[in-house]
């Protein structure tokens, strides 16, 4: 629970931070007084006023930050301080100053994604398992280990990127090439059609298509000292392949066979050191949570999942850091547009419990996964920012293109007008991610 606190904090003051810094950085260029600039909300921990009068300070509640600009003005104040107020400068600087906020987020996914390019990471290698019978995959004649070179002509590194490509085609139904080397060598060209998908949240689409990571045989990583597994003599790096000579495909097929057999002994064939071994264990009995007795052997397990690591030139890490937050950004906008429409379930929308879960369960994975989801966030939070919402700043960019337009000021009642909308929609939109928190909890 610490590790999520922490890493959703250090998530979210991070980003705002950088946000309100975009504001901040074309404010000051475009000749605005900044009286304030604070990291987090709340009561000031610490302040410190620079040469320029801008007071720096750390908040308590380290969820973000804000920029507080120079804004109405007596009107017997000296010239040059109502020339620094926000209200006095043109309508392309003030647009500038509120687009800069989301533009910085943008610009920190980019180069978040670059790191992560330039480092390079480890990420399961591009490998298929053997489709179900009836999906897309298995009528496309997709075989069990081939591995994709290509979608479209577009080459694939990894799973992370075939899985990231194929979920863009999905949104409205598309036929796709696979380039694909099997087993022995051979390389192929197989066309699927990828019908349309509600995008479901409980569903993964591409396993509905039949386009799955192919697993390894079930592996033992540890024996449990003094389990049935200890005493039926298992040793770590034992393959696991089959119960009562009924062959194990995955850890999860080993598991609930397992459970299945309490106070039952099985012959167990295992794979030691490539040599074929049957083994009889008696299975323990277990009483889960429910109070229903479950089987139980005593060991870990494993599996050795081919890697790839995928790395980058510094040039090319800043282009495919740049690639995929464009890629990601559309992405993004075509399901918002398509949750409108009723083409994608709103139950994909997330609220601060799902995406506070989701920034610790990447910090626990590794710094490379925490990033991924660093850059995510930050895309999303531009992104939000931008849609023409009253209050938000897409909607002041909104009244700043009537202005530009009509060649005068949107007028107040009108804004109040929007600020009441702005704030519905916002209200809705807040409800509904909560909602599908706590029902995501509960399910």
């Amino acid at each position: 629970m610490l590790i999520t606190l922490l890493a959703f904090a250090v998530a979210i003051g991070l980003l705002v931070t950088i946000h309100e810094l975009g504001h901040y950085w074309v404010a000051k260029r475009c000749g605005v007084h900044i009286e304030r600039f604070s990291i987090g909300f709340g009561r000031v921990l610490f302040k410190r006023t620079d040469k320029h009068g801008c007071e720096w300070a750390i908040s308590a509640l380290p969820l973000g930050g804000y920029v507080m600009m120079r804004s109405q003005v007596p009107e017997q104040a000296p010239e040059a301080i109502k020339q620094s107020a926000f209200e006095s400068k043109t309508v392309g600087q003030r647009a500038a100053i509120t687009v800069a906020g989301p533009v910085a987020n943008l610009l920190l996914a980019v180069l978040l994604y670059a790191l992560v390019g330039w480092v390079g990471t480890q990420e399961p290698a591009a490998l298929l398992a053997q489709p179900p019978l009836q999906t897309a995959a298995a009528q496309a004649g997709i075989e069990a280990g081939d591995r994709v070179l290509a979608l479209d002509q577009k080459p694939v590194a990894s799973w992370s990127q075939l899985r990231w490509q194929l979920l863009d085609k999905m949104h409205t139904g598309s036929n796709i090439d696979l380039t694909l080397e099997r087993a022995g060598g051979a390389q192929v060209t197989r066309s699927l059609y990828l019908p349309p998908s509600l995008l479901e949240p409980e569903q993964d689409p591409l396993a509905l298509a039949g386009l799955m990571l192919a697993t390894p045989q079930p592996s033992v990583r540890q024996v449990i000292a003094g389990s049935a597994a200890a005493r039926a003599g298992l040793m770590e790096n034992d393959i696991l392949v089959a119960i009562d000579a009924k062959s194990i495909q995955s850890a999860k097929q080993f598991v609930e066979a397992i459970q299945a057999r309490p106070d039952q002994t099985i012959q167990l064939t295992v794979l030691r050191e490539e040599q074929p071994l049957t083994i009889p264990v008696q299975v323990e009995a277990h009483l889960d949570d429910k109070g229903i007795k479950t089987g139980r052997v005593g060991i870990m397990l494993g599996a050795n999942i081919e890697m790839v690591t995928v790395r980058y030139g510094p040039i090319q890490s800043i282009q495919q850091g740049l690639t995929r937050t464009v890629d990601t950004f559309w992405l993004s906008l075509k399901m918002l547009a398509r949750m409108v429409t009723g083409d994608v379930s709103v139950k994909n929308i997330s609220g601060p419990v799902s995406i506070a879960d989701y920034a610790g369960q990447s910090a626990r994975i590794g710094l490379s996964a925490y990033i991924h989801f660093l850059a995510l966030i930050s895309i999303s939070i531009g992104l939000l920012n931008l849609l023409p919402i009253p209050m938000l700043d897409g909607g002041h960019l909104l009244y700043y293109a009537i202005e530009a337009v009509t060649g005068r000021p949107v007028s107040d009642e009108i804004k109040l007008v929007g600020q009441r909308i702005g704030i519905a929609l916002l209200a809705a939109l807040t409800m509904l991610a909560f909602f599908n928190d706590f029902n995501r909890l509960l399910n």
